[in-house]
């Protein structure tokens, strides 16, 4: 099933709360993404608030690091109600085995688990320029793609732009979590790799994330009900 993630992007659990107070009669509780920002602005206990209200929750912490590092890092984590995270693929496919093994409970059962290929800020030239990475983006995340599925991911985060390359490349039931989606007449801010809500349908993408379009919106529930609509139906 299609979903729309809305990216709680604030800096304090008072911002986020106040904003998730405006979908307080909506039918439909939005799933919704805790970044960095807010995660180490009010701690744990945001997930466990926002969790309390009925939201499905996407904790987008991006995890990088040595194995065993990983490892027990998710394992602090599975320990909280969420329903996916993540890490680099950057991190190798040991890694994200590690992180699997971590964020698996004792009773088998566990959050969604994807990794991120390229940031959707990153373009080919920054990424060959600046990462030394001198195979075209595309390819790159491709392979990327194909390593999470070895690790036994779910899916990837990438660009709505490659949801169709990572269904050719790992199957149409491996998911492809898009940011960078914009309406059709909206601003892109600073990410490169962009799309509409209903173009990211089309290419493939099982949720999308999005950010600003909704929560700087002037009536951020219509925009989400758009999003909805665009996205979902």
């Amino acid at each position: 099933m299609k979903d729309v993630i809305i990216a709680c992007d604030f800096g304090t659990a008072q911002q986020a709360l106040a904003f998730l107070d405006k979908f307080e009669n909506c039918p439909r509780k939005p799933f919704v993404k805790i970044g960095m920002e807010l995660f180490y602005g009010a701690g744990p206990e945001i997930v466990r608030t926002i969790k309390a209200r009925g939201h499905k929750i996407f904790l987008d912490l991006k995890l990088h690091d040595i194995p065993n590092t990983v490892r027990k890092t998710m394992k602090v984590l599975s320990g909280l109600d969420i329903d996916m995270t993540n890490v680099h693929a950057a991190g190798t496919i040991e890694m994200m085995k590690a992180a699997l093994e971590g964020l698996t409970r004792e009773d088998g059962t566990r959050p969604l688990l994807i990794a991120v290929t390229q940031l959707t800020s990153t373009s080919e030239e920054r990424m060959q320029k600046d990462l030394l990475i001198n195979a075209t983006i595309g390819e790159t995340i491709a392979h990327y793609a194909a390593n999470a599925k070895e690790a036994g991911l779910d899916g990837v985060v990438c660009s709505p732009l490659e949801a169709s390359l990572i269904k050719e490349t790992c199957g149409k039931e491996f998911m492809a979590v898009t940011p960078g989606i914009r309406f059709a007449d909206a601003a892109s801010d600073d990410q490169v790799r962009i799309t509409t809500p209903a173009r990211a349908r089309e290419i493939g993408s099982d949720f999308i994330v999005v950010g600003r379009p909704i929560t700087a919106a002037e009536d951020p529930v219509a925009a989400y009900n758009r999003c909805i609509e665009e996205f979902c139906k």
